[in-house]
């Protein structure tokens, strides 16, 4: 029988396994040394999370300063919030090529633009690094980056050693078969002490700014901090958003910044997530796009159709010489179906699926019906995210490939004493991603876990 995902997956519309194996279970960051994320540019140069590796930049001139930030513990964007306080910029100054974790140690490139060298070698963080590496004419973006070299360590393991070792030889059996684990959107694109951005995003998307509000302000959680969930279920029962500057805790940035707009006026929601971050509002309709996705992708493999084989009305993309999607696509028609799946087995071209936006609609075909009824069920058009009043957070959309190979890949049962239990076994997992990639979606493969939270997703 095949294994049942938790329900919180299901709600991030991750509905199927690729695999048929049973987990071994575990916990991942138990420390966030547990789960280490280096950033691989297309260049081949990597950021490494060892900072005395990386030599610090003196002098020079340029644009752009590209920097590599190590950091542990912190929400990417309040790193770049901070670090441009700091120098004395606009956050919008300064560029990334993707977000990292913030429950884990990672290091990546940045770009900040417009500063004097010595105000970069200045920035002090706690439990993070910002190490200026060269100038630039161009800005760090997602168009210069490969992937991520992942190194995460599982603990917490109620499993033999043997047991452990046949489970991951049949589940790396499975995706191996596959060529590659589906490619859905992790669990961190959403949340899971809070998962909710989808859910604001639809909102969105379908100009119900108000309803959205609501959601992130006052939606609880059982797993956030007590005194968080406190302030947002008084605030659900007062209303009174003036009041609830005294009680809502400072952590809650973003939250707090509504907030403020709100006491001074009380329904112009639309003006309160404009006192957000620019780069918070698109993360929330494009974390509605990943749900989407999501969905696509789960609705295809329950209807059996394969991952790495062309039907007619699906989506095809040209892959480059590193293996990365290109700008160049295509819809399959009938009778070219053969030549496709020839240059897919010679990954030349790859199963995409789209990102769903004003620029781009469902795929034709079978594929392009399960992806019309779901879009009918949720109410919403490709044409909505075109945002009329708020067109800083529109989404043209895009493709996606399917499915993404795991490059490098290394596993290891690690047993720190003589008996085989849950208390010294640890598996080791090292791999590369391609960039847009999630660790978690090939370590759920593997541990198969029945409460995300707890497994530390």
């Amino acid at each position: 029988m095949a294994t049942k995902v938790p329900d919180l997956e299901a709600d991030f519309g991750i509905e199927v396994y690729a695999s048929k194996s049973p987990g071994f279970g575990g916990r991942i960051r138990t420390f966030p040394e547990d789960f280490v994320v280096e950033e691989v540019l297309a260049n081949g140069s990597k950021a490494s999370v060892n900072v005395a590796d990386i030599k610090s930049l003196s002098s020079g001139f340029g644009r752009y300063i590209v920097c590599v930030l190590v950091k542990k513990g912190w929400d990417t964007f309040a790193a770049v919030r901070t670090i441009a306080r700091q120098v004395g910029v606009d956050p919008d100054r300064i560029s990334i090529a993707g977000i990292k974790d913030a429950r884990a140690l990672t290091a990546q490139h940045i770009s900040i633009g417009g500063v004097p060298l010595e105000k970069v070698l200045g920035v002090r963080l706690e439990n993070a690094s910002v190490v200026p590496t060269h100038f630039s004419s161009e800005k760090i973006s997602s168009k210069v980056l490969y992937g991520n070299q992942f190194d995460i360590t599982v603990k917490a393991i109620n499993c033999t050693a043997e047991m452990v070792k046949q489970r991951i030889h049949d589940t790396k059996n499975d995706l191996e078969l596959l060529g590659g684990v589906p490619n859905f959107f992790g669990h961190q694109r959403f949340g899971t002490i809070r998962p909710f951005t989808h859910k604001v995003g639809r909102c969105i998307v379908k100009g119900e700014y108000e309803e959205a509000a609501l959601i992130f302000l006052l939606e609880p959680s059982i797993h956030e901090h007590r005194r968080s969930a406190r302030a947002r279920e008084r605030l659900r029962e007062t209303r009174d958003y003036k009041d609830s500057l005294r009680f809502f805790p400072r952590r809650l940035v973003y939250e707090r910044l509504m907030l403020l707009h709100l006491a001074r006026y009380p329904n112009d929601f639309l003006g309160a997530f404009r006192k957000v971050p620019r780069n918070l509002r698109v993360f929330f309709v494009q974390a509605y796009q990943s749900y989407l996705f999501n969905r696509f992708l789960s609705e295809r493999m329950k209807h059996g159709l394969s991952l790495t084989e062309a039907y007619p009305g699906d989506y095809i993309v040209s892959l480059d010489e590193k293996g990365l999607p290109t700008d160049s696509f295509k819809i399959t028609e009938s009778g070219e179906v053969s030549e496709i799946n020839e240059a897919i087995g010679r990954k030349e071209m790859a199963v995409a699926l789209p990102l769903v936006g004003y620029d781009r609609g469902v795929s034709k075909g079978t594929q392009g019906q399960i992806e019309t009824d779901i879009l009918e069920k949720g109410k919403v058009r490709p044409e909505d995210f075109r945002l009329e009043e708020m067109p800083e957070a529109s989404a043209a959309g895009g493709l996606r490939n399917a499915l993404v190979p795991f490059l490098d890949f290394d596993v290891a049962v690690e047993e720190n004493s003589g008996n085989a239990n849950q208390n010294n076994i640890a598996v080791r997992f090292r791999f590369m991603l391609h960039k847009g990639s999630y660790a978690t979606v090939v370590l759920r493969e593997f541990m198969k876990p029945i409460d995300l939270v707890e497994a530390g997703f």
